[in-house]
């Protein structure tokens, strides 16, 4: 029987490779900004009072309490784009523009049926 030998492999440089120890490192990525989110159409979030509050209350456990982040969203100026946002982008999680993932499935089927009756 034939026996292969494994070719060595690691994800660290070779030892006599000058050009990555000459290399100089890599510039930090920038921090994201609410200016990225202005760009993309999203002005809404600059006023968003959810900004300001726990995001752990916006995406609860499993069975968790919504109660704390709807009473936020109560008292929102821009709960309507916020809520036609995640409509829009299809959100799967978390509490957007006061309605559970299963409030805003609900709205979406009724949109649904009364844009085909």
């Amino acid at each position: 029987m034939t026996s292969f030998a494994r070719p060595y492999l690691t994800l660290l440089p070779d030892a006599f490779d000058a050009d990555f120890y000459d290399a100089p490192a890599p510039e930090p990525m920038p921090e994201p900004s609410w200016d990225a989110f202005a760009a993309a159409g999203d002005e809404w979030r600059q006023e968003a009072l959810c900004a300001e509050t726990d995001p752990e209350a916006f995406f609860p456990e499993k069975g968790g309490s919504t109660r704390e982040a709807k009473r936020v969203c109560t008292g929102c100026t821009v709960r309507a784009q916020c809520l036609e946002s995640a409509l829009t982008n299809d959100e799967r999680f978390g509490i957007w523009g006061g309605l559970s993932e299963r409030e805003r499935r609900r709205l979406r089927l009724q949109r649904r049926e009364a844009l085909s009756a």
